[in-house]
């Protein structure tokens, strides 16, 4: 019978024990919804920006050549505004995918697709070849693996 004896004895260090352990769940379970809630928060904070950047394209109609498949870089180079707003699309791309890298926010399943389609645009491929080297590397990895990997042909920007 040293079971019970032991049990009767030690009973404080045993009730010590089940409520470390019961604390320790207990962080654990809270640390994960938090990273949940905080992965959402920063999915909310991301798509926010993305309609304000959108919302200054909508609301520009010199700005219509950015989508423009036949757009001609050639014949009419690409403007400072139009620059402007592709570059702001790159760093908002940036951002999203050094988030979806660090886990910080849920993964954007169309964001290949999404930069596929943009960049094999005429306009926004022009800005990216001059900008690309103010770029980190690995970023420059992912849109160029985008780019070489989905076809060309998907053109809408919603995925």
């Amino acid at each position: 019978m040293e079971g019970p004896q032991w049990i009767a004895d030690n009973w404080v260090n045993l009730l010590n024990a089940v409520g470390v352990v019961g604390g320790l769940l207990f962080t654990a379970t809270s640390l994960r919804a938090g990273a949940k809630t905080q992965r959402i928060a920063n999915l909310l904070t991301i798509t926010t920006n993305h309609r304000e950047i959108w919302k200054h394209f909508s609301s520009r109609s010199e700005l219509a050549r950015v989508l423009d498949p036949a757009a001609d870089v050639t014949a009419k180079p690409v403007t400072p505004d139009e620059a402007e707003f592709v570059n702001f699309v790159i760093l908002h791309l940036s951002s999203a995918y050094y988030a979806m890298k660090d886990g910080i926010v849920i993964k954007l399943e169309g964001l290949r697709r999404d930069v596929c389609s943009f960049f094999s645009l005429p306009l926004p491929h022009a800005v990216w070849e001059k900008s690309r080297i103010f770029q980190n590397d690995d970023f420059i990895e992912f849109v160029e693996s985008c780019q070489s990997s989905e076809s060309p042909s998907v053109k809408g920007l919603a995925s």
